[in-house]
């Protein structure tokens, strides 16, 4: 750091600053920051370089002369909260002691009991008839702090409580938030660091969209997100926060709890976690309040004429701050109030247990409230609190302060008299000998927290999905798609575009559809939409576009319909979760298609797309560009073979990559009813390509296989002794297709062909059938639907799509005879798409091969043959291994 200039006038500045002090006095701190902004506008403008600090002091933003008076009965919510405490202590203890293998976390609750008490008993509403509920990202680790509130409240009972993280058995409590296993109960998945502050950000902002477009009533509903200074470390905390900025979410806010330490150790041990993300997020244009000091801390403030004290509370580090917490008062009194002698002498008369007592601010209920107040009263901007605690806080020798609190799960029995005796828990020694008790309310706390909640709508958290069925269109609707391009040529893209636009014109759901692009419009051809629709900015269009004499010009509006997120996959993905799960959030079903260059989705946010999963997400992915040769010129890292392999891992994502228009048309048809009519949990990932070639027209009764995932196009009235079956996805069917007419051309070889629409969905029935069987040796055997449909089929059957083998190797179990698999295993490179499908031999002369080399196997050619065959199709048998190169 530069040196700091020397004060050439200490008279001057004196007097500067009495002015400044006087103007406070007089007018208040508004008037003294508008003075001084007026001065440094002044002094830039003459030319001055005057230093950038994105930082205030180290002290709370809310001074005790502007807090307001806390209500309720404080005595009663300490009360609770202390039992609330023993409780979530014992819900993760007594597990442990089962067996360790539970695990389950103590120290991260413990720190921020007051934020979640406040917050549950003052703030947070839940949904009801006249409010549509406030959303919280509850930080993960704290949930056995959550359990017990509920048990207290007798939403959770006793036996579900000792349960936790036993869940096989049935009515067992998750781990952590995860909608997917407690559908009633949690509104967000939040445990993967990172994750909940930018899905946090997106709601907030999905929240202000549907306002704006008239979908919700605009009410003063919050997004919360409570998280954990070491979790701002990962790129998804931050990442997002600008938007939330640029954006004016003043719906928005982030709880940081900066208890000091991460899993580890600190997080910022030579530094302030504290100061840090105060420059961030001030720098980002939020609104940042910190809280940092306990009411205990005012007085010797207050007395602290030399500044001495503020000093002090400036320059100690973290790593410092954690270890006087480990310790006792008289530490603190000789290693922290000892380092001056100003500061000694403010507590000469204390004793160390008073020391000992100075709270932070995050266990001070009365400043957590008016943090929490000042926090719903932002206008304009986003709002990030940075709350000071203890890890571990009331752990004692247990672990607080301690850096191996995070990993804690157990407590001696003096460790646990400790506690209780800190606390006040009515537990005899006697009981503490022999197990851990839970600790129930007697009638008066219980009455005081249903009237609490009672006020607030009611309990919380508690997730409601909404049971409105839309009326989705027919698949009569996309009549052009189910026909014959004739002599055109068009890609799957166009053709979903196409279908995007008859389901926005659609007078029942078109207001429902969400368009969400990466800023590839244009290489998707949806420029259309920017004027159709508009593109959503809630500030409106304030500039006159480049492109404004064109019809199709980029136009923004407050009430646009298509989210254009920039080049941001990320933050895309979080919006089109928010989309996706509105029906739970919002009492409103949305109908989000977020289209994306393949490579560029599950690869990238697939953490993301597990999440969207447990969110019980309903929408469709739309991965464009995809396959490894289709996209041909943008090389390794663009190419796509393996996104429907990762799609795979979700078990509730239904994916496929369909060939031809028809195909698409039946397949959205099926998602919105299957989602939006059936309302089954689940979502749709569609591969689409770029490559033009002719599409015929539906065949009759082909619905049924597309749907799931395999159906004949073309039979061969007469095979010839000489007969396959060439079955394929997406562009590399076309390729199968080809090799059909040469094989028939050159050798008299008959073909049938399959459209595998999803090996993923023929798969998962074969694993199904498979598992029932092995399970129900007695019982009459299940047929798999690829080896109903396959039975009988004459000559063997060579697969080939354009992502690696594995993707439809995976549908062997279940296919009667020789089967073939070609896949596109390795990394791309840039070339032509034939150059690109003859290397990693997906083209049709290698499938016409693989189909002589399975007949000659069979003995249905000769060796003369398939020589023939061979250096016709120039098969080249030393060619190095594309997985290889």
């Amino acid at each position: 750091m530069k040196d700091q200039p020397s004060d050439i006038d200490p008279t001057e500045s004196q007097e500067w600053q009495e002015a400044i002090e006087d103007v406070i006095l007089r007018d208040g701190p508004d008037r003294a920051h508008f003075l001084l902004d007026k001065a440094v506008q002044q002094a830039r403008a003459a030319g001055a370089r005057l230093p950038f600090s994105a930082t205030t002091p180290y002290q709370n933003t809310i001074s005790p002369d502007d807090e307001v008076d806390m209500p309720g009965d404080h005595e009663m919510e300490w009360r609770i909260r202390t039992i609330n405490r023993w409780n979530a202590m014992a819900t993760v203890v007594k597990r442990n002691r089962i067996s360790t293998e539970y695990g389950g976390h103590i120290a991260s609750f413990a720190s921020s009991a007051a934020l979640y008490d406040v917050g549950l008993n003052h703030f947070w509403r839940s949904k009801s008839a006249i409010h549509g509920g406030d959303l919280v990202f509850f930080q993960g680790h704290v949930v056995p702090g959550i359990y017990a509130r509920s048990f207290m409240e007798g939403r959770i009972s006793e036996e579900e409580l000792t349960k936790f993280r036993s869940e096989v058995a049935g009515g067992g409590l998750s781990s952590y938030p995860h909608p997917w296993l407690m559908p009633d109960y949690w509104q967000f998945p939040t445990v993967s660091m990172g994750l909940g502050p930018i899905m946090a950000v997106y709601q907030a902002r999905f929240m202000k969209y549907l306002e704006n477009r008239g979908l919700i009533e605009k009410q003063d509903r919050k997004v919360w997100a409570f998280l954990g200074d070491g979790e701002m470390d990962e790129p998804e905390s931050l990442g997002a926060i600008s938007l939330a900025a640029r954006e004016g979410l003043d719906n928005l806010i982030f709880v940081v709890n900066c208890n000091l330490q991460r899993l580890d150790g600190p997080v910022r041990g030579n530094g302030k976690i504290v100061q840090e993300l105060e420059g961030e997020f001030r720098g980002a244009g939020w609104d940042v309040i910190k809280l940092l000091w306990g009411r205990g801390w005012d007085e010797l403030l207050e007395q602290d004429t030399s500044g001495k004290l503020r000093q002090l509370m400036d320059e100690t580090v973290d790593g410092d701050y954690q270890t006087f917490k480990s310790k006792d008062g008289a530490y603190i009194r000789e290693h922290f109030f000892g380092k001056y002698p100003e500061t000694a002498e403010l507590v000469k008369d204390w004793t160390d247990d008073q020391i000992w007592a100075l709270r932070r601010g995050g266990h001070d209920p009365k400043k957590v409230y008016n943090a929490f107040l000042r926090a719903t009263k932002s206008v304009g901007q986003p709002t990030c609190l940075l709350v000071k605690t203890v890890k571990g806080y009331g752990m004692g020798s247990a672990g607080e302060g301690q850096n191996i609190t995070h990993q804690q799960k157990k407590m001696q029995v003096e460790q646990l008299k400790e506690m209780r005796d800190r606390f006040k828990i009515p537990v005899s020694d006697e009981e503490l000998e022999k197990d851990i008790p839970y600790v129930t309310l007697n009638n008066a706390q219980k009455a005081y927290m249903s009237e609490r909640r009672r006020e607030l709508g009611g309990s919380f958290p508690r997730r409601e999905p909404s049971t409105e069925a839309l009326e989705v269109p027919g698949l009569d609707k996309f009549k052009g798609q189910l026909e014959s391009t004739g002599d055109r040529e068009i890609s799957t893209t166009m053709a979903f575009v196409r279908i995007l636009t008859t389901l926005l014109r659609d007078k029942k759901i078109g207001k429902r559809v969400v368009p969400i692009v990466p800023d590839e419009s244009r290489t998707f051809g949806m420029e259309g939409l920017f004027r159709s629709v508009g593109i959503y900015n809630p500030l409106g269009q304030n500039y006159t576009p480049q492109d404004r004499d064109q019809m199709m010009y980029y136009k923004e509006s407050a009430d646009g319909q298509v989210l254009q997120e920039g080049i941001n996959e990320a933050g895309a993905m979080a919006d089109w979760i928010a989309a996706a799960t509105a029906y739970a959030n919002h009492g409103v079903p949305m109908i989000p298609f977020y289209i994306y260059y393949s490579m560029f989705g599950f690869q990238r946010v697939g953490d993301m797309c597990w999440a969207a999963g447990d969110s019980r997400a309903r929408g469709f992915l739309l991965g464009g560009t995809a396959g490894r040769t289709t996209l041909n010129g943008e090389g390794l890292q663009h190419q796509d073979g393996h996104s429907h392999i990762l799609a795979g891992t979700v078990p509730n994502c239904i994916s496929y990559d369909p060939t031809f228009s028809y195909e698409v048309a039946v397949i959205v048809q099926h998602g919105l009813k299957r989602m939006y009519q059936d309302q089954d949990d689940v979502y749709f990932y569609l591969t689409l390509m770029n490559e033009n070639y002719h599409h015929p027209e539906m065949p009759m009764g082909a619905e049924e296989g597309i749907i799931r995932g395999l159906y004949r196009m073309t039979k061969t009235n007469r095979p010839g002794k000489k007969h396959v079956n060439l079955m394929g996805s997406g562009t590399i069917l076309v390729q199968a297709i080809k090799a059909a007419e040469m094989l028939k051309d050159d050798f008299g070889v008959t073909s049938d062909i399959w459209s595998a629409t999803s090996f993923n969905e023929v798969a998962r029935d074969c694993q199904d059938v498979l598992r029932f069987n092995r399970l129900n040796p007695f019982a009459e055997p299940r047929r798999a639907y690829a080896e109903e449909l396959l039975e009988g089929v004459k000559g063997p059957i060579i697969a080939a799509t354009d992502y690696m083998k594995n993707y439809a190797e995976q549908i062997r179990p279940c296919v009667p005879g020789r089967f073939t698999v070609l896949g596109t295993d390795g990394f791309g490179r840039s070339d032509s798409r034939v150059n690109l499908r003859r290397f990693f031999e997906v083209d049709a002369n290698h499938i016409a091969a693989a189909a002589m080399v399975d007949l000659w196997r069979e003995g249905a050619v000769d060796d003369k043959t398939l020589k023939q065959a061979l250096d016709k199709y120039e098969i080249d048998g030393g060619k190095p291994n594309p997985r290889l190169v």
